[in-house]
């Protein structure tokens, strides 16, 4: 069984942190018989979840009218008014009805599966109502109806208790993708991200999936990786670019025989998945690649700063740009993981490509930074970096909503709203942070937390997938993990078992001496 790793000894920022509570645990102390840290974490992501409900408690007590009051309580959130929107309070599934009485679903499919499912739960709780009365009703005046508002509620609070399964199965998959860190996954767990948009929309059903793909691997299952990643790319597109991180981790280890499994199995499953919708509605089904190929400058992107500057940016000029953006940040990602000292983690990797696919991409919800969640807390678990990443999108989420209920528009009329243009500028500097701590950490693996010595191999890889450091991973690396001239880098030499690695008297600039916990390291 793998060694532990503890926060409070290996973290600075919790380590400081626990001395108000007696300082970091000690070398004897021993864990608690039922309180294990997967279960602590799972606790806690079921608080935070909680909390996202009580976050909507001014929604749900004026029952999702709509109006500013909903912005100025920044409890918004899209799943109550699909309810009427789109046709589920008559329970009409979203593929296949050819008239125009509703809008067709602009989502993947296991989103319209889902939504018709928690639908069709709220009519069972709601005792089967009359759905023939409401058919021959206008259906902008649906809402009116006997008993649909509150059907909104609860179908809102339906969704928000399979939602919550959803992200405890996140957070479990977390705690256990990185054999010995599972506290890890209380980045994800104590995240304000988690409570603040978790509930906005369906993402917390991608997330699931991506986490659980991720989890997959670490257990040597390619096929069930891929099978994953293929119900997640039909329920939102970005798990698909997972693929990418395993193709260049694959190709640097010379072992595409997992990844062709993976892709395969991903194929088959995301075919299978879309099958039904395509036989019985296939107009309706394309509606989410048409509906995001024409759309144009939108909320949370810095095209629309580019838009409201003046410039003229049409929907065919902003999916060029962001196409060649992103297939360049994808040839960059796979050269850097084919250049860097030892071979990259694959948390690392899809973190650098889905934060290069939204930094330019067209729209970015405030949900959408649960895309990048689980990756980001397992590409670089330190609180520092990921509190500071989550503070840029936590102003964001605040900005979002005084934006659309026009709280911080000029007074002048038609000038843009600059203090918006500020709130996506910090967003995207705190991604960018991110970003560019990952991409030094792929670059020099002893900043890396997860390897503390910078020889350690990826924790996530299947135990019969790891191998020592060999020269194509560490330059003029030995068999035994040293270098050639049994040397560690420059500036860097091995410390005693159990204790990591240590800078060399004078081997840091402008700081000298040794840093002497194991905690110091890569902080």
């Amino acid at each position: 069984m793998s060694r532990v790793v503890r926060p409070t000894r290996e973290d600075p920022l919790v380590t400081a942190a626990s001395e108000g509570i007696g300082g970091p645990v000690g070398d004897r102390a021993r864990p608690h018989p039922w309180w294990t840290p997967v279960r602590v974490v799972l606790a806690l992501a079921a608080l935070a979840l909680l909390l996202g409900m009580v976050q909507k408690t001014p929604c749900v007590n004026a029952n999702w009218t709509g109006g500013d009051e909903r912005y100025a309580a920044m409890c918004y959130s899209d799943v109550p008014y699909l309810y009427t929107g789109r046709g589920f309070a008559e329970l009409r599934f979203p593929y296949g009805a050819d008239d125009d009485r509703y809008p067709a679903m602009e989502y993947p499919v296991m989103i319209g599966y889902f939504a018709y499912g928690a639908a069709a739960l709220t009519h069972a709780v709601s005792g089967w109502p009359d759905l023939e009365q409401r058919a021959f009703r206008p259906s902008d005046t649906v809402y009116s109806a006997r008993g649909v508002a509150r059907e909104s509620g609860l179908y809102f609070m339906v969704s928000a208790v399979l939602l919550g399964i959803a992200g405890m199965a996140a957070a479990w998959f977390m705690a256990g993708a990185h054999r010995g860190r599972p506290w890890d996954a209380m980045l994800f767990a104590a995240s304000p991200a988690l409570v603040l948009s978790g509930l906005i929309n369906w993402d917390l059903l991608a997330v699931a999936l991506s986490a659980g793909a991720m989890w997959a691997w670490a257990r040597g299952r390619p096929v069930l990786t891929g099978i994953l990643v293929g119900i997640g790319t039909a329920t939102k597109l970005y798990p698909l670019f997972l693929l990418g991180a395993l193709f260049v981790v694959c190709l640097r280890r010379r072992r595409l025989q997992p990844f062709l499994a993976a892709t395969g199995a991903a194929a088959a499953a995301w075919l299978l998945v879309n099958a039904p919708a395509m036989a019985w509605g296939f107009e309706q089904w394309k509606i989410f690649w048409s509906f995001n190929a024409d759309r144009g400058a939108d909320l949370g992107s810095l095209w629309l700063i580019v838009q409201q500057s003046g410039a003229q940016v049409d929907p065919g000029l902003i999916n060029t740009v962001s196409w060649l953006f992103f297939i360049a940040v994808c040839v960059a990602v796979l050269t850097l993981g084919m250049l860097a000292p030892r071979t990259p983690r694959i948390p690392q990797l899809a973190f650098l490509v889905v934060a290069g696919f939204l930094l330019v991409n067209k729209v970015y919800s405030p949900q959408y930074v649960l895309w990048l969640l689980p990756f980001a807390v397992l590409a670089r678990p330190r609180w520092r970096d990921i509190a500071i990443w989550q503070a840029g999108e936590v102003f964001y989420f605040g900005a979002v909503w005084l934006y659309l209920g026009g709280f911080t528009a000029p007074g002048a009329s038609g000038e843009p709203d600059r203090f918006y243009w500020l709130a996506i500028a910090v967003r995207v500097t705190c991604e960018l942070y991110l970003v560019a701590v990952v991409v030094r950490d792929v670059l020099r693996p002893w900043c890396d937390p997860v390897r503390a010595d910078g020889l350690v191999d990826d924790p996530m890889q299947p135990a019969e997938h790891r191998r020592v450091p060999s020269g194509a991973d560490w330059p003029h690396a030995s068999a035994d993990g040293q270098a050639g001239d049994g040397r560690l880098p420059r500036g860097h030499r091995r410390a005693r078992p159990g204790s990591g690695w240590r800078r060399a008297p004078g081997g840091g600039a402008g700081r000298g001496g040794l840093r002497d916990r194991p905690g110091d390291r890569g902080g």
